[in-house]
């Protein structure tokens, strides 16, 4: 070797640390791009003709009027039915406190004259098609209840925010309700930044994904 082909390597072996220096940047710039790679999502979504329906868990609170003996507090069991005196089993998941009230009166039309009945859900879990699920890295991952105008920091507030190693602005709304479509969401920025831009809106059914962070 002489002295003439040192140039020549040293500058092959900065031309290979140049390439691959680039090689791994266009990786990470890659990588970067598909977390956010979704669109973002819309800041409005909740449906302006919404009505709760039952969901097994709940409680209702049954009011016969002029019949208290009749009035009761009842859960609805896992099976989506309640139970109540005169009453047979009554399917109560899926429909709204106004159809169950009906329903009930017809049954008990048969026993009492003209009876008027209410139905009060005081105690809210909602059938699992609405239910708002929370995975990955949330303090508490769960799922909610959906509430009309629930928003994105509603529900970080109910599992407790992110945890330490959260990709918070990489996370994802999964919205069932439109065939899965997806949504990207700045957690981060909402939570830890108080970017109330970053703020949505939820619908029923929503899946909220929380990566964890590799950096």
């Amino acid at each position: 070797m002489t002295k003439h082909d040192h140039p020549t390597m040293a500058h092959r072996a900065r031309s290979l640390l140049c390439g691959l220096a680039a090689a791994t940047a266009a990786m990470l710039m890659s990588a970067c791009g598909s977390l956010g790679g979704h669109p973002p999502a819309p800041a409005v979504a909740a449906a302006a003709d919404y009505s709760y329906v039952i969901g097994a868990g709940d409680t209702l609170n049954i009011i016969v009027w002029r019949n208290p003996e009749l009035s009761l507090s009842v859960p609805v069991r896992p099976d989506g039915k309640i139970s109540a005196p005169l009453v047979d089993e009554l399917v109560a998941q899926g429909k709204t406190s106004t159809t169950v009230a009906r329903d009930i009166e017809k049954q008990l039309a048969k026993f009492v004259r003209d009876p008027v009945v209410t139905v009060i859900v005081t105690t809210f879990v909602g059938p699992f098609a609405e239910q708002i699920r929370v995975v990955g890295e949330a303090t508490r991952p769960q799922f909610l209840a959906y509430r009309q105008k629930m928003t994105v920091l509603d529900v970080m507030i109910a599992v407790g925010g992110l945890t330490d190693f959260a990709d918070g602005n990489g996370a994802t709304i999964v919205r069932s309700s439109e065939g899965n479509k997806q949504y990207s969401v700045r957690l981060k920025d909402l939570v830890r930044r108080g970017d109330v831009t970053a703020n949505v809106e939820m619908r029923p059914g929503d899946i909220l994904i929380i990566p964890q962070s590799f950096f």
